[in-house]
């Protein structure tokens, strides 16, 4: 069974996002998505500065499996990666929520987190 922290955002394509203090949101992939994905061997990041629109592609995972892209669940600008995950990919796996966070970005419009799921609609999303 997955764990779905209470407190963050998701989307279908099991990413998660958390509103920081300062108004930037961290954006991972779920606990769900890398059980699915297996063991992720490679992380592809979007680049800092980059402009996104939402849903667009800004990455890429690679597993034992398969490769999967990371979608960008909110319009705005990159502010930081996780430069740990070039080296260690596997952080996506043993900590999703923690150490395996993907990137920061800036929301052009933060009501757009207010559309996401909560954890009570992606667990059923998921049928967890």
């Amino acid at each position: 069974m997955s764990n779905i922290p209470a407190e963050l955002k998701y989307v279908e394509s099991h990413e998660w996002l958390r509103l920081e203090a300062d108004g930037s949101v961290t954006v991972g992939i779920t606990e769900h998505a890398q059980e699915l994905l297996g063991d992720i061997v490679f992380v592809e990041l979007p680049k800092v500065g980059a402009k996104l629109a939402k849903e667009e592609q800004a990455g890429v995972v690679e597993s034992v499996k398969a490769a999967s892209d990371i979608y960008c669940p909110v319009a705005g600008e990159v502010l930081a990666i996780n430069e740990e995950l070039e080296a260690e990919p596997e952080l996506a796996n043993s900590e999703p929520y923690g150490a395996g966070w993907f990137f920061k970005i800036k929301p052009a419009n933060p009501a757009d987190l207010d559309a996401l799921m909560d954890a009570a609609a992606y667990s059923k999303e998921i049928g967890a």
